[in-house]
């Protein structure tokens, strides 16, 4: 089997990190120790299996003078492992992933032109473990998040300490937003092309898988804040016992006065809101239907009516009130349509030559997106006895947005 082979770099991949793997099982309390300390304690390892560890890059020596210590990334992994939040990092460096992404894209579609196809493979499991890496390292950093937020910020005495533990978690969230926002799915979209394993990975499932770490994200954010509002609650309340307390000190003799029978009440004292007992009419009581009757009979009718909108008396009103009246003088306008709808009995109605022919200084498109609101705000019962007919054309061959240049409108007639 020559060395070329891909099956026997594959065996001799496995078996040496079999090896390695074996060697941090075998000097698992050394490792340990020198995660809990500053230096690992040499006294249990001989020369060989320290060499052996240096060698593996477990274990590595800073300079000749200091001690052996362990690789940063032996120590992120113990960090990850034990979810020790004061050691683990929020990290997730998208923009080299992505690189490397795009290499692994470029070398797959050569295999496949080439007809490679153990190579095809391979370059095809390779991105779906980057792709799982990605996530998981979002997925981790998030998690180390919510553990923090529930460690280190939960359970923080001092403000100045949740302010700047509050601080930092929001910093990292940004950092991780800014992550997210590197991936660009229309790039990625170009780059699969027509590929469907390369658009099932890189577009539907990456993107199923950011929607949930967006929405992982959000959460975090919402439980920041509502621990920092209830921390804020509980030092104004502990402020104030601490300031009654020292009030008492200074004033031994201090006697709460009877409130509740001084004429004047102080400001202070005085916060509780008035009581304003609801009623409802019980329309399941027989009996009360005469009374319900009369009172309705006995209430006072408006005397006052709206006045006519007019050009000069509109000119003189606040913006939101022009708006609001314009707004409303459209709407009768389309209601106006619709009862000469229903005059034509059963006749088509153009809503362009009806505001055409009535006369009606009103832009077209506005006109439009109008009537087709008011049909779809009626209920499904009244919707039933009209027909809308949209008069529309598509934009272009190659594009599916419909445009609508007109509407018919008709009563339907009973079968």
């Amino acid at each position: 089997m020559s060395s070329g082979d891909p099956h026997a770099l594959e065996s001799r991949l496995i078996s040496l990190g079999i090896d390695r793997l074996g060697l941090l099982g075998r000097h698992a309390e050394t490792l340990m120790a020198g995660y809990a300390r500053d230096e690992v304690p040499l006294e249990g390892l001989s020369t060989q299996a320290l060499n052996r560890l240096l060698g593996a890059r477990i274990l590595w020596r800073p300079d000749e003078q200091g001690g052996v210590k362990l690789a940063p990334k032996v120590r992120e992994l113990i960090a990850e492992m034990l979810a020790d939040e004061a050691r683990r990092h929020v990290n997730a460096d998208v923009a080299e992933t992505l690189e490397l992404m795009h290499s692994l894209v470029q070398s797959y579609r050569e295999a496949r032109d080439a007809g490679e196809y153990w190579r095809q493979e391979q370059q095809l499991l390779r991105l779906r473990q980057e792709v799982d890496d990605l996530n998981g390292r979002f997925a981790d950093a998030i998690d180390s998040l919510w553990r923090r937020l529930n460690s280190d910020f939960g359970f923080v005495s001092r403000l100045g300490d949740k302010i700047r533990e509050n601080e930092r978690a929001q910093k990292q969230i940004v950092r991780l937003l800014d992550g997210l926002e590197l991936i660009k799915f229309d790039e990625l979209i170009e780059l699969v092309g027509s590929d469907g394993a390369l658009r099932k990975l890189l577009v539907s499932g990456l993107q199923q898988q950011l929607t949930h770490h967006y929405t992982s994200l959000r959460e975090v954010q919402r439980r920041l804040i509502e621990l920092m509002a209830r921390f804020r609650q509980q030092q104004s309340r502990s402020r104030l016992v601490a300031g009654m307390v020292g009030f008492l000190r200074e004033h031994p003799g201090f006697v709460p006065g009877n409130y509740a029978r001084r004429s004047e009440v102080p400001e202070l004292i005085n916060r509780a809101a008035p009581i304003r007992p609801a009623g409802a009419v019980a329309l399941d009581h027989d009996a009360d239907a005469r009374l319900i009757t009369e009172l309705l009979h006995c209430l006072p009718r408006s005397v006052s009516r709206p006045e006519p909108v007019t050009a000069a008396g509109v000119a003189e009103w606040p913006e939101d009130t022009r708006v609001a009246a314009r707004r409303q003088a459209l709407k009768e306008d389309v209601e106006g349509f619709y009862l000469a709808v229903v005059d034509q009995d059963g006749e088509g109605v153009s809503a362009l030559e009806y505001l055409q022919g009535s006369d009606l200084d009103w832009d077209e498109e506005l006109w439009l997106f109008q009537v087709i609101a008011e049909y779809q705000a009626l209920p499904r019962s009244e919707q039933r006895a009209f027909r809308l007919h949209r008069v529309e054309t598509e934009a272009s061959p190659f594009n599916h947005l419909r445009l609508i240049h007109d509407v018919h409108l008709r009563l339907a007639l009973p079968a």
